[in-house]
């Protein structure tokens, strides 16, 4: 962050000082990063005190202090020096712009004294040259995230949100991450309502702006996949006529929102000559990372990414787009994207064991979209990879719930357990004991009249006993779930074995 005095930070979120004297908080600089887990403070930091499912974070304030912060930014006197917020505007709580409020608002508070504290600080930076980009969509952001910060590195310091950190929280705290010295800032922007990316929008308003897809993740927040395309709209919305929007042309939803902006629109698509930036020539490797031509205008150059999946393409492409907009060459997206592997935990991490087991570890989230490109990738990797034998190597799809489905959920999980025997997956385990679930595993049963092909195991314990009496060397095994199905630590374990 910029260095900003106590004062200064109290008089932005509109807080009262705490434990320290005026003439203290005039004096006293935030040199360290602004944190929310009291183990990451740093010296000189800023502690932010919000209550968590376990705990509340003013409990920890002392200790955060003792750790090297110079105060905590709080909804209360906590003994230490603070600066304590006034309750959070109802208004923007209701909004859904806030989601972690605590029975008596501190949470919200805090949040939106961060959110203040965000916006004074990225408008410095941006009327410094910082550009920032917001990428937005159901599915692939994290991926599209890690890429886009490896394609803009050559070009300057780079700040990116480490995982998932695309909320009211992580948001702000990853734009609090930049000083003078960064360069681009890319912002992965979530919702689960509408209102939610337009209020992430205003705190650091994007110049460049992607739109990825629009499919049924959250769909049973948002109700229709029409509110959902809706919501994904407001990204290009917030962009400036002096920004641009990269939208992903094969997804109609996506392309449709060329009309709702007043920036610049570049289109980018696999295969079709009609986008600004597009794709041919796609091919597979044996573990399924893409291959293809990337095509700028009268620019090609022949790329190969280290990431697994055919989905990735898409993803690569609108990375590539904004590496251009920034000023890249063609040879150098092409050099970036060749080096730019998995770096976000948990999604389609490819490893082998010593015997031969292949896991593909994409556990952190799922959806009905995700989870249908994570079986296609095993599927691939199956065939392509069968070795000196020339068999298809034995495929294991280990898929735990998709959350947040509402009234769809029975429907989509039923079509995901279709799907896998479509491509022929060798063995089916669905985790979980819900009425999901059991549609899942019914509908691989129906649809291929299997037997003991796909079995329903209560939870991830049973799903490792499973496992490691049954693998086989070559094995293949993909685990997918929505982060909540906790099949991550399953995923973990079953990589390290072997």
């Amino acid at each position: 962050m910029i260095a900003l005095t106590l004062a200064q930070v109290a008089d932005i979120v509109g807080g009262e000082l705490a434990d320290i004297t005026a003439e203290q908080a005039a004096a006293t600089r935030i040199t360290g990063t602004v944190e929310f887990d009291s183990r990451e403070v740093t010296e000189g930091g800023l502690f932010l005190a919000l209550p968590g499912a376990r705990s509340d974070g003013h409990d920890f304030a002392a200790g955060a202090v003792a750790a090297g912060a110079v105060a905590v930014l709080a909804a209360r006197p906590v003994g230490v020096p603070a600066i304590v917020v006034p309750p959070a505007d109802t208004a923007a709580t209701s909004s859904g712009a806030l989601e972690h409020d605590d029975a008596h608002g501190s949470g919200a508070a805090v949040l939106a004294a961060l959110a203040k504290l965000a916006s004074a600080v990225a408008a410095e930076l941006v009327a410094g040259g910082l550009r920032i980009i917001g990428v937005t969509g159901s599915s692939g952001k994290t991926s599209t995230k890690d890429l886009l910060a490896a394609v803009l590195a050559p070009l300057g310091e780079v700040v990116a949100p480490p995982g998932s950190f695309n909320n009211e929280l992580g948001h702000p705290w990853t734009v609090l991450r930049s000083t003078t010295d960064t360069d681009f800032l890319i912002l992965e922007m979530s919702a689960r309502h509408p209102g939610n990316i337009a209020a992430l929008a205003a705190i650091a308003p994007p110049s460049i702006g992607v739109v990825l897809n629009v499919g049924t993740a959250h769909l049973g927040e948002f109700g229709s996949r029409e509110v959902i395309a809706a919501t994904k709209s407001e990204l290009p919305q917030a962009v400036p006529s002096s920004g641009v929007v990269i939208l992903n042309a094969d997804d109609p939803a996506v392309a449709a929102m060329a009309e709702q902006t007043a920036a610049r629109v570049v289109r980018v698509s696999r295969g079709s000559g009609g986008a600004d930036v597009w794709s041919t020539d796609e091919v597979l490797d044996e573990l399924a990372r893409p291959r293809f031509t990337l095509h700028a205008g009268d620019q090609t150059a022949e790329i190969a990414l280290a990431v697994h999946g055919e989905h990735q393409v898409s993803n690569a492409l609108c990375a590539a787009a904004v590496a251009l907009e920034c000023g890249a060459t063609v040879a150098q997206v092409a050099d970036a994207l060749a080096g730019a592997g998995p770096v976000s935990a948990r999604r389609m991490h490819v490893s082998t064991r010593a015997d031969g087991v292949t896991v593909i570890n994409d556990a952190y989230n799922a959806n009905p979209d995700s989870m249908m490109a994570g079986l296609k990738a095993l599927a691939w990797m199956a065939r392509r990879s069968a070795g000196a034998t020339g068999q298809k190597r034995r495929s294991w799809a280990v898929l735990g719930e998709m959350g947040e489905l509402g009234d769809e959920a029975i429907t989509e999980h039923d079509r995901i357990g279709r799907f896998a025997v479509r491509l022929d997956v060798s063995r089916l385990i669905v985790v979980g004991t819900g009425r999901a679930m059991s549609a899942m595993q019914q509908g691989a049963v129906m649809e291929g009249s299997w037997g003991s092909e796909a079995i329903q195991v209560p939870d991830a314990d049973a799903a490792l006993a499973l496992l490691r009496a049954e693998l086989a060397e070559g094995d293949i095994v993909l685990v997918k779930a929505s982060n909540a199905a906790g099949l991550g630590a399953l995923a973990d374990v079953l990589a390290e074995e072997g």
